[in-house]
């Protein structure tokens, strides 16, 4: 193997561990927040919540179940295709399993938030603080870093 070869094995090596890493960070909280989510069915007070409180608690439940999905992914993708030296395919689907399971994360969070609005303040005050939490999570998670990327690729060009 060459110098070259062997420096692009080292990269792609480093980025699935990378990638992996990261994973481990967003994976343990959306484990957590799935708990959470079905925990609250099984609660006295659910009985008695009507159908929009029910509709969101399923939605957000969905959602959560399907960032652990996407979120998981990659490890699964890792363990199957590592010996078969096709860790630039894990690195580029990993990382685009990664970004929609980070935007069902998102959509978890923010359903959890307007769940937790709509106990405690009820009404279109919860849909404001909604609106508030989806815009924090789209907004550092997603808008900033692109933007910020893009900022990068119009700084490099001639």
């Amino acid at each position: 193997m060459s110098e070259a070869e062997e420096s692009d094995q080292r990269r792609l090596a480093r980025n699935v561990n990378e990638l992996l890493q990261e994973l481990r960070v967003a994976q343990a909280g959306v484990q957590i927040l799935f708990g959470f989510l079905l925990s609250i069915a099984f609660t006295e007070k659910y009985a008695t919540v009507g159908t929009y409180i029910r509709v969101t608690h399923l939605v957000t439940v969905l959602c959560a179940a399907i960032a652990v999905a996407f979120l998981t992914a990659p490890a699964a993708w890792h363990r199957v295709l590592f010996r078969q030296g096709r860790r630039e395919d894990v690195v580029a689907v990993g990382n685009t399993f990664a970004l929609i399971g980070l935007a069902f994360l998102a959509i978890a969070m923010t359903g959890t938030v307007l769940l937790l609005a709509e106990v405690i303040l009820g009404g279109w005050p919860s849909i404001v603080v909604g609106v508030l939490a989806f815009a924090v999570f789209a907004g550092l998670w997603f808008a900033l870093p692109f933007a910020s990327s893009q900022r990068a690729e119009d700084r490099e060009r001639p």
